[in-house]
């Protein structure tokens, strides 16, 4: 197994299916979503965070950040934001430093059709079961993933437009509570 696969497993969580998220479309969506009540105050710890000058992290759902905690798998960071993730996402959503998938330069062109995320992820995942949370992928990656994945995989296709939403949160949740202990 290529040491990068499967490197980032936070130990107590070994066993517990991956949760590989992607931000841009499902935590930073395409439009500007509707203002929560929940939503922090523009005071001195946002502004601090906002230095980045990315208006477009205004539209991060700070709740979201306990909604994937909730859901009892172990997250990582599936994004081109890369380690980027754990400077300016993760406080924003109240997340801890999250494992970060290193994107290899040497895997080529991907099959036709297949996202090139898609083989990457499965070989991270090492047999384990995971989830996917994107706003790319599609059936040739859930076939593909089928076919060369020995586990259950639930690639969740995330409304770029609109971000995750309950419906995403409730299918992990489900799909989680269908996994057989065994494949984990």
């Amino acid at each position: 197994m290529n040491p990068r696969y499967g490197a980032g497993v936070i130990a107590g969580r070994a066993q517990s299916p991956l949760i590989f998220v992607d931000v841009d479309g499902p935590l930073i969506p395409f439009r500007a979503r509707r203002v929560s009540r929940k939503r922090p105050s523009r005071g001195a710890d946002v502004r601090r965070l906002d230095r980045t000058g990315n208006p477009l992290l205004d539209r991060l759902e700070p709740d979201d950040g306990r909604r994937l905690l909730a859901l009892g798998g172990q997250l990582i960071w599936a994004t081109t934001w890369m380690a980027e993730a754990n400077e300016v996402i993760s406080p924003r959503l109240g997340l801890p430093d999250l494992p970060v998938v290193d994107w290899p330069d040497d895997d080529g062109d991907p099959e036709h059709g297949l996202h090139w995320k898609t083989a990457s992820l499965t070989r991270w995942a090492a047999g384990r079961p995971f989830v996917w949370l994107d706003d790319e992928m599609g059936d040739a990656d859930r076939r593909w993933v089928a076919a060369h994945h020995p586990v259950r995989a639930l690639l969740q296709r995330v409304d770029p437009y609109v971000g995750l939403t309950e419906a995403d949160f409730s299918a992990v949740r489900r799909w989680i509570g269908q996994i057989d202990p065994t494949d984990r």
